[in-house]
């Protein structure tokens, strides 16, 4: 009988020894169940084939061509990455529905003598838990939001609060991107589906009676949506107040962004939309420091210009209960440890 599990952190408690996707490696890549390896039944090329054929040509001869596509691709894998595991293994096999693809794999493994077993309802009842999870209802976290101008090393001080036994949630880490125009980090963003599996990870991992540290962030960071549940807990938060001297935030500002600082194509791409907002002047402004590879004026620019702006307007329309402030007056790495120590006592006093 096919596993059923009825939320997600059954799925990450799963008790078997691998989960195996077999969907193809475009599926895998947007979302996969945490943990699982990807041995495709089919790959992003046959899927395409075949249903291609089934919606075109015909239901039966897709079928056919799927079969003899799957079972070679499932003995290319127990001649390769399955080929030393014993009898004792025991895997859970999951496909796009818990059908044909899963269904075929376990069989062929169960025949070899592994303790197989496939997902009811396959990788969409993962899913759906998540989606639940996350858009049905309202999560029990006690959240605090970290808020402060643009360059308070909001982000970095995480680490630091997590090794001072403080509970946080790395947004920015978990969606690929920092969170601001030029915050775009290398590689990319993940699909909205695989930001939501991380996300449910963190979550569940966490103690809801104990308070959660989350940087203030807007519902939207890149490309990536808060879910609503998420959104609802960060709204109605109390905030801690982080400030520090522009000169400490420009500073850090040109080191964290020098990799986008220093690219002068990418400075002029995202920099292109706020002529709507700030005006030619001001843009071309900011180019112009860029060009002459000023970047500590050009981070200055920015945060007097625009980043500053958009946070005390931000802050006007989204006032929150303030547990206290802490102020850095450097961003150094002992300017970094005080503001820690200081924000984790102001934690431990909401206890």
């Amino acid at each position: 009988m096919p596993r059923i599990f009825d939320s997600p952190s059954a799925f990450f408690d799963h008790g078997f020894d691998t989960v195996i996707d077999v969907r193809s490696p475009a599926e895998f890549a947007e979302d996969h169940v945490p943990g699982a390896i990807n041995l495709p039944a089919l790959s992003n090329e046959e899927r395409a084939e075949v249903g291609t054929m089934y919606t075109q040509v015909s239901p039966f001869l897709a079928r056919k061509l799927g079969a003899s596509l799957v079972l070679r691709n499932v003995a290319d894998h127990i001649a390769g990455p399955l080929k030393d595991y014993d009898g004792s293994w025991q895997p859970l096999v999951y496909c796009w529905r818990g059908g044909q693809r899963s269904g075929v794999f376990t069989t062929i493994l169960k025949e070899i003598g592994w303790r197989a077993d496939t997902v009811k309802g396959g990788y969409q009842s993962y899913r759906k838990l998540v989606q639940t999870y996350l858009y049905d209802g309202s999560l029990p976290h006690n959240l605090i939001l970290l808020d402060g101008y643009t360059g308070t090393a909001k982000t970095a001080l995480l680490p630091r609060l997590a090794a001072r036994g403080v509970q946080t949630i790395d947004l920015e880490g978990l969606a690929g991107h920092r969170g601001s125009l030029l915050g775009a980090m290398p590689g990319g963003q993940p699909a909205q589906r695989g930001f939501e599996t991380a996300l449910v990870q963190r979550l569940l991992a966490l103690d809801p009676d104990k308070p959660t540290i989350v940087e203030a962030e807007s519902s939207k960071i890149g490309q990536i949506n808060l879910p609503p549940a998420l959104w609802a807990r960060m709204v109605a938060a109390p905030r801690i107040d982080l400030t520090a001297p522009l000169s400490a935030r420009v500073t850090y500002i040109a080191d964290d962004y020098a990799d986008i600082l220093r690219d002068p194509a990418t400075v002029r791409d995202r920099l292109s939309p706020l002529r709507r907002i700030r005006g030619h002047k001001t843009v071309d402004h900011w180019q112009t420091l860029q060009d002459a590879r000023d970047f500590t004026g050009l981070a200055a620019a920015l945060m007097r210009d625009h980043y500053d702006k958009s946070y005390a307007k931000s802050r006007r329309l989204n006032d929150r209960a303030i547990l206290g402030s802490v102020h850095a007056d450097t961003l150094n790495d002992s300017g970094l440890n005080m503001a820690a120590d200081a924000i984790a006592k102001l934690v431990r006093n909401a206890l």
